[in-house]
C-alpha cells in the first residue's frame, strides 16, 4: 500500500477548514469568516479564519496550518524526543455562541512528523455548555460513540476517558465542560496501520458539523436573561483559565514560535472573573454538579 504522504494529509485538512467553514456560515446566517494567512519564518505557515459578531456566533476560529523545521529544544524534552526536524499540520476549531443555552465546542485534527521516521496523528471533539442540559450532552456523545465505533469498541470509551483527564481543571476541580473524546500520538503501535489512523481521524472530523448542528438545535433561539449573560460570561472565564492554564497545544503553539493571534483565537471575546461568585439559580447549581468526570452521559 502506498504510504500516506504529508502533503496528502495537509492538502486534506485544508480542504476541511474550506467545508467547515461553508457550513458554519450557512448555520449562522448572518456573517462570514475572514481570511489571515501567515508565515512561519522557521518554516510553513497556515491560514486563519475568524467569524465575528454572527447571528449564531459572536466570536469563532476555523484554523488551519502546516509548520516545519528544527524541532525547539522545549519540545523534544516534553516530549521525550531525539533532535530531529519536525512537521505538523492540522485544522483547530473554537465557536463561542451568542446565546448563552448554546454551548461552545472545540475540535482540533493533527498529524506531526519527524526526520527521523517518528509519527503520530492527535485530536478530539469536546463540547462545554453553559448550562448541561443530559439530553444535548446524551446526544453528543452518541455522534462520538457511533464513529469511534466504526473503527473499534474500545475507543470510545478509551477517548472518552482520556477527554474527561485531560479537559479538567485542576485548579478549579471541575472539567471544562462535558468532555467528549481525545486522543495523541496514535501511530502503528497498537497494531492499527498508518492508513486506518488517518481514516479514523477523517470520520472524527466530518462528524464536528452533524455534532455541532444537533448541538445547537432548539436552543440557537432560546430567550434568554440578564442573568444566564452573566452566567455565560463567568463560565467563558474557566474556559480562558484552562486554555492557558493547561492547554497542551496552546504550549505546543507558542514554544514553535507560532502565530500568538492564531494560537489564541480559542478565547471569547468577553469574559468575567467575579471574587468568589456563587450560582443565582438551581440550573447553574446542576451545572456545577455536573462538571466531573467518569460520567456516563449516553446511559445517564
Amino acid at each position: 500500500m502506498e504510504e500516506i504522504s504529508k502533503t496528502e494529509i495537509a492538502n486534506w485538512f485544508k480542504n476541511l477548514q474550506d467545508n467547515i467553514c461553508y457550513s458554519l456560515e450557512k448555520l449562522d446566517g448572518q456573517s462570514s469568516f475572514k481570511e489571515d494567512k501567515w508565515d512561519r519564518p522557521e518554516g510553513g505557515g497556515g491560514r486563519s479564519r475568524v467569524l465575528k459578531d454572527g447571528k449564531l456566533i459572536e466570536k469563532g476560529g476555523v484554523n488551519f496550518s502546516a509548520v516545519s523545521g528544527p524541532t525547539p529544544d522545549k519540545i523534544l524534552k516534553a516530549l521525550n524526543l531525539p533532535q530531529a526536524d519536525f512537521f505538523a499540520t492540522g485544522v483547530s476549531i473554537v465557536l463561542h455562541p451568542q446565546n448563552p443555552w448554546v454551548p461552545i465546542i472545540h475540535m482540533n485534527v493533527r498529524y506531526f512528523e519527524m526526520s527521523n521516521g517518528v509519527w503520530w496523528f492527535g485530536g478530539g471533539i469536546d463540547l462545554t455548555p453553559h448550562y448541561v442540559i443530559s439530553e444535548k450532552a446524551r446526544n453528543f456523545h452518541q455522534h462520538l460513540k457511533t464513529t469511534c465505533d466504526k473503527h473499534s469498541p474500545e475507543f470510545y470509551k478509551k477517548f472518552k476517558q482520556w477527554a474527561d483527564e485531560y479537559f479538567f481543571v485542576k485548579h478549579r476541580n471541575e472539567t471544562r465542560g462535558i468532555g467528549g473524546i481525545f486522543f495523541d500520538r496514535i501511530n502503528d503501535n497498537d497494531g492499527r496501520s498508518k492508513a486506518d489512523q488517518w481514516r479514523f481521524v477523517q470520520d472524527v472530523a466530518e462528524t464536528f458539523i452533524p455534532a455541532y448542528k444537533d448541538a445547537v438545535q432548539d436552543l440557537k433561539n432560546r430567550k434568554w436573561s440578564q442573568e444566564d449573560k452573566i452566567w455565560q460570561k463567568i463560565r467563558r472565564g474557566r474556559y480562558v483559565e484552562f486554555n492557558l492554564v493547561h492547554d497542551k497545544g496552546t504550549k505546543f503553539g507558542l514554544d514553535t514560535n507560532g502565530r500568538t493571534e492564531s494560537i489564541l483565537m480559542s478565547l471569547p471575546p468577553e469574559a468575567n472573573w467575579e471574587y468568589d461568585h456563587q450560582p443565582a439559580n438551581d440550573l447553574q447549581r446542576e451545572t456545577l454538579s455536573l462538571l466531573k468526570r467518569g460520567i456516563d452521559w449516553i446511559n445517564t
